[in-house]
């Protein structure tokens, strides 16, 4: 009886649009709907699938033929939530699914669906015409397709996300993005608007995204020598760097395309010597056509370029670690640029490529779109909210939740490559209470193990003799936490290689070309399968059993991507990856990371239920912030130009919905000029670690690394320099700012807040900010104006339309919407707060444990209403989960001038029962610096209890 009603209802269901066979008809189901387009319909689906998940969410699914695959997905969480109300209409060519604030309209014919607001109006569309396609492709074996979905925009549109790239890039409007997980280079798949909507793709192979147009080589371009013949450039090589006149070969070269040499066909001159020489290229470019061009360079070594004789590159970036570069120009048709390209490798294995990608119509500025090399279907979802926030809130709805850090990771942390023996970080500590800089977290890079046991995850006795004594002193006598790398890397015949070897755990490939790495004379090692469940239970109960037991607090997660082999091409990473134990490795290429943190977070939750996960990895995806990873940036550069990267980096990654990002202040590898420093470099390297220092305190999670220089701030310089002067305060601000920042991460998970914040997120309205990507908001209130150039003293800011902006240092008001010159001394950074903003400030600390925030002041700044909500739990256990936690709501009325300290919500085990609150109100009648140990205009005693005050 039951399969006959069943059977009666599907066929209620099933609506033909006309009667004839072949034509385009649809299906409602309990959750959306399913079309069938017109077969004769060329170059689109044959199937669109939409599932209803929220008011705000709805799922497009489309393939070429009539079935849909079944395969679950490792980037989006079944949280079994029930489907909202919703209907279905249609007409003679469309069908559409409405939400209560989301409308979806799909092309009977061809399956493009337009998503519309509450009130009708058109958000984003795909693209109607060749904006969805289907190309066969195999990988090993199996039938996949090539995918590609463009969606068209407004002309003022923008967009942000995609994880986290070095290539300066803010808004990626008319840019190119790439998928492929890579040292510095992190790929999320999300993208956000301020139109208030957000697209997750949901496909795990080699991917692009923005203007998804294949890029061009060199020589689609026309060329003309140094001379002016037509066809190529005029390629010239020397072989010492220093002498670029001594030429030891010229050639004509058409292309630049030197990528991977240590495992390329390229071929260079006979007698040159790229570990000392230089190469360039020099003669002159145009177009056929009128317009913006981008130049893509992607170089290890030193790169620099002249066009038309002006200097417009130059950067260094490590020869093993290659950097992007972008450099756009303007070219009239026909009109040749002079222009000349000089690369200095500084070694045999470093890397060079020149690309570029053509004007865009201004139909094709209005485009957005990914391109997959594997899939069976397009799979995305269109996330719809009444701003970004809730946006983000809708990607963390699928992808998960972010739980809350630890509140020591709220304090600051002490790295370097690397602490080599046991009494190296004891002795690093004592230094750093007994000169009383503030610390809690110091790390343990790798190679603390055997240098032949990599993968052994044991200490080397001879340098770590009592590691758990170590751990031990660490906790107890100088209150700090030790995080450890971890690798997913074995080194060939070690004993945790054989069992993982015995079980089927490992990727094979590297062992078979016996590829060698580069410590002493060389080892060969591949790394687990994190696609394996069995194999991530197995490395978890590894590192539990060698690190966990002895009191490991956190986990360093290098390597990610998983770099089995640095610096290798998508091909090559493919195949070392294969076979992985869900299926090829083109299908799941990028969602290494994300299961390699699933099976350290699962293992630790399930040994130790009641201490939380801390997770930092060099590359994470969609989904990867319910594991409670953090990702911090990779070995980026030692260079002022690395630092101002950093901060669109930081910006965009935190708008691909991941709230924890931190990055190594003062850059990974160095320079040769700070290595061995001159008393020129020597100041200039000073400045760029406190400047670094000063942008650094306020992203989500602060934290100094690097290689040699030491970057204690002890080792950077001396007591009375003025860069251990800026440091000490701003690590002590810091851990003043504990009970706002500790706030904004239990609204991370709470409210699915956002805590580095790109200015588009809380002034959408005022489309100037939509392209600046060197300034952010830490939370709701601080304006971030990282100052990125040597010997700069000023730099210019903008302060975002609808409210006054308080000069932080001096209490000082100035008017929003309008740009000002911001004083920028050698110690200090350009901060504001917002008017109506409500700062506590906690008291100092050495470390976040070292007493409770018995007193706060509050930091009032009028002009307009304010809200702040006080956030406190136990900062060490996952009780918050189960509602153990506490919120003081403050209120401010600026009419009334009354500020409102509601009644405590909630409760947890050792919370403060009573507390001292000091109020200062700053206004532009009243400016006053923050000084936390100041004078309070008035103090209340709080006991839970609502309490209003005029101030």
């Amino acid at each position: 009886m039951k399969r006959t009603i069943t059977v009666a209802w599907l066929l209620l269901m099933l609506v033909y649009h006309v009667s004839m066979a072949g034509t385009p008809f649809y299906l409602q189901t309990k959750d959306g709907v399913t079309i069938y387009t017109d077969p004769s319909f060329t170059g689109t689906s044959n199937t669109v699938r939409l599932y209803v998940i929220s008011d705000d969410i709805i799922r497009v699914v489309a393939a070429p033929g009539k079935e849909l695959s079944p395969a679950p997905s490792l980037m989006t969480v079944d949280t079994k939530r029930p489907v909202p109300q919703w209907k279905l209409t249609a007409s003679g060519e469309t069908v559409s699914l409405k939400t209560k604030n989301l409308t979806a309209v799909v092309q009977l014919k061809t399956g493009a669906v337009s998503f519309l607001d509450a009130k009708g109006k058109k958000i984003l569309m795909e693209k109607p015409a060749g904006g969805r396609t289907f190309q066969p492709a195999i990988f090993d074996g199996r039938s996949y397709y090539q995918l590609t979905q463009q969606f068209e925009g407004t002309d003022d549109d923008a967009w942000y996300g995609l994880g986290q790239h070095q290539d300066g890039v803010y808004n990626y409007k008319g840019q190119q993005v790439s998928f492929f997980q890579n040292n510095t280079e992190v790929a999320i798949p999300f993208l956000v608007s301020p139109k208030n909507y957000g697209i997750l793709w949901d496909n795990y192979s080699l991917t692009t995204a923005g203007d998804i147009r294949p890029l061009h080589p060199l020589s689609d371009l026309q060329l003309f020598s140094k001379n002016g013949e037509e066809g190529w450039l005029t390629a010239a090589y020397a072989n010492d760097a220093r002498k670029p006149q001594e030429v030891v070969a010229t050639r004509a070269e058409s292309a630049i395309n030197m990528e991977f040499l240590g495992d390329s066909k390229v071929v260079l001159p006979q007698g040159f010597t790229p570990a000392t020489g230089v190469a360039s290229w020099e003669g002159s470019v145009a177009s056929h056509l009128s317009g913006l061009h981008q130049l893509r360079f992607t170089f290890g070594g030193t790169l620099k370029v002249w066009l038309n004789g002006k200097l417009v590159l130059d950067h260094w970036r490590k020869a093993w670690n290659p950097a992007p570069a972008l450099v756009p120009v303007h070219l009239e048709k026909g009109v040749k640029v002079p222009v000349k390209i000089e690369w200095t490798p500084e070694s045999p294995e470093s890397y060079l490529s020149l690309k570029w990608q053509a004007p865009l119509s201004k139909e094709e500025q209005r485009c957005v779109g990914f391109a997959s090399e594997a899939g069976h279907q397009v799979d995305y979802y269109f996330v719809h909210g009444a701003n970004m926030d809730e946006v983000i809130a809708g990607y963390r709805t699928l992808t998960g939740k972010a739980p809350i850090m630890p509140k020591w990771a709220m304090g600051f942390w002490q790295s370097r490559e690397r602490y080599k023996t046991q009494e190296e970080i004891l002795t690093t500590v004592d230094q750093f209470r007994k000169k009383n800089i503030p610390l809690d977290n110091i790390v343990l890079d790798w190679s603390y193990w055997k240098e032949a046991a990599w993968g052994s995850q044991e200490f080397d006795a001879a340098r770590f003799p009592s590691p758990d004594s170590m751990i031990d002193v660490l906790h107890k006598k100088y209150h700090t936490q030790i995080m450890i790398s971890v690798w997913p890397k074995f080194y060939k015949d070690i004993p945790a290689y054989r069992e993982f070897e015995k079980k089927g755990w490992l990727y094979k490939r590297n062992i078979a070309d016996e590829q060698r790495d580069w410590i002493a004379q060389g080892y060969v090692s591949t790394f687990y399968d994190a696609f394996n469940a069995d194999a991530r239970k197995g490395f978890w109960d590894l590192i539990n059993e060698k690190l966990y037991a002895k009191g490991i607090d956190a986990w360093w997660m290098d390597a990610s991507e998983p770099d089995i082999l640095s610096n290798v091409s998508p091909a090559k990473r493919k195949l070392q990856m294969t076979p992985t134990a869900l299926g090829p490795a083109a299908e799941y290429l990028n969602a290494y990371p994300l299961q390699n943190a699933k099976g350290i977070y699962e293992g630790q939750r399930q040994t130790d239920p009641d201490k939380r996960v801390f997770l930092l990895t060099r590359s994470g995806f969609g989904g990867s912030q319910r594991y409670a990873a953090a990702i911090w940036s990779g070995d980026i550069g030692a260079t002022w130009r690395d630092m101002k990267t950093q901060i669109a980096a930081g910006i965009n990654f935190s708008l691909s919905g991941l709230p924890y990002w931190t990055m190594d202040i003062g850059g990974f590898v160095v320079p040769a000029k700070f290595e061995k420093p001159d008393a020129e470099s020597l100041e200039e390297w000073r400045e760029l670690n406190t400047r670094w220092t000063q942008f650094g305190a306020f992203v989500p999670l602060f934290r100094t690394h690097g290689q040699f220089p030491y970057r204690e701030i002890f080792n950077v310089a001396p007591e009375d320099h003025p860069a251990y002067e800026s440091f000490l305060y701003y690590d002590k601000l810091r851990y003043r700012l504990l009970p706002y920042s500790y706030s904004l991460a239990g609204a991370a998970y709470h409210n699915d807040y956002t805590i580095m914040r790109g200015l588009v997120m809380d002034f959408a309205g005022d489309t100037a900010v939509q392209n600046i990507g060197d300034q952010f908001m830490f939370g709701p209130s601080l304006l971030v104006n990282p100052v990125y150039q040597y010997k700069q003293r000023n730099r210019e800011v903008y302060l975002p339309a609808g409210q006054g902006w308080y000069d932080l240092y001096t209490g000082v008001r100035n008017a929003g919407g309008k740009r000002i010159t911001a004083d920028a001394p050698y110690g200090r950074m350009p901060l504001y707060a917002k008017e109506g903003a409500i700062i506590p400030i906690g008291p100092e600390l050495q470390y976040t444990s070292e007493k409770p925030a018995d007193t706060i002041t509050l930091y009032v700044y009028a002009g307009k209403n304010g809200t702040f909500r006080l956030y406190e739990d136990d900062g060490s256990s996952y009780n918050y989960e189960k509602g153990q936690y506490t919120i003081i709501p403050i209120d401010y009325n600026e009419s009334t001038r009354q500020l409102t300290i509601g009644e405590r919500k909630g409760a947890f085990s050792g919370m403060l029962q009573q507390r001292t609150f000091r109020i200062v109100r700053v206004s532009a009648t009243a400016p006053k610096p923050l000084d936390p140990g100041g004078k309070a205009d008035q103090e209340v005693r709080y006991e839970g209890k609502k309490l209003t005050i005029s101030i």
